[in-house]
C-alpha cells in the first residue's frame, strides 16, 4: 500500500510537472491513445472524479461509467463490496476501496476500476480514522495499487478542498497506473 499525506502529493506532481487541473485530461489522452476505458466508484469524492473526467472532450470514449456510491448497501449492493468487510473494517478501509475498484470494473467490463473511500469532513472523523483519510484504489485485469492519503494537511483543507485534492491523488495513480501496463 501506498501511503502520502497532501504536501507530498503536491511535490509528487511539482516533481514530474504536472499540473493538478490537467491531470484529467492526461489520463483521457493516455487512456484514448490505448483504446482502454475507466469506470469510477466514489464515496467520499461524490462523483468529482467522474465529472472532471467528462468534462474532457473524446471522454465518452474511454469512461464507462460512474457508481456515487454513499450508503453501505450501494457499496455492497452494486459494487460487490463485502458486508463482512464493511462491517468489520468500515466502509473507510483499504479492502473497500480495493473491493470497490474491483466491483466497479466488473460492472462495467471495463479496463480500470478506481475508488475513493474516506472522510472529507468537517464532521465525521475519529482519531483512528481522522478527517482527511481516504483509500483509494486503482484496479485493471492483473494489477490493484491501493493508497492511503492523509489530506488533512492540504493547503485548503476544507471540505470541498479534501474532495478536490482526493480527485487529483486518485487521477495522478491511474495515469501512473495507464503508463506502466
Amino acid at each position: 500500500m501506498i501511503e502520502i499525506n497532501a504536501a507530498e502529493f503536491y511535490q509528487l506532481l511539482n516533481d514530474n510537472n504536472i499540473d493538478e487541473n490537467e491531470l484529467q485530461c492526461l489520463v483521457v489522452q493516455k487512456l484514448n491513445k490505448l483504446k482502454k476505458t475507466v469506470a469510477t466508484a466514489e464515496s467520499c469524492t461524490g462523483g468529482l472524479v467522474s465529472k472532471r473526467i467528462t468534462e474532457v472532450s473524446g471522454s465518452s470514449s474511454v469512461f464507462e461509467c460512474g457508481v456515487c456510491s454513499y450508503a453501505n448497501r450501494i457499496k455492497n449492493k452494486i459494487l460487490g463490496v463485502d458486508n463482512n468487510t464493511l462491517n468489520t473494517v468500515g466502509a473507510v478501509s483499504p479492502e473497500t476501496a480495493e473491493q470497490m475498484a474491483h466491483g466497479v470494473r466488473k460492472l462495467a467490463d471495463a479496463d480500470y476500476g478506481v475508488s475513493t473511500t474516506g472522510i472529507a469532513g468537517p464532521t465525521g472523523g475519529t482519531k483512528d480514522k481522522p478527517v482527511g483519510l481516504v483509500y483509494f484504489a486503482v484496479a485493471d485485469k492483473d494489477n490493484t495499487t491501493v493508497i492511503k492519503a492523509l489530506l488533512g494537511d492540504a493547503a485548503d483543507n476544507s471540505r470541498e478542498g479534501i474532495r478536490k485534492t482526493a480527485s487529483s491523488v486518485i487521477l495522478y495513480y491511474l495515469l501512473r497506473q495507464i503508463k506502466r501496463d
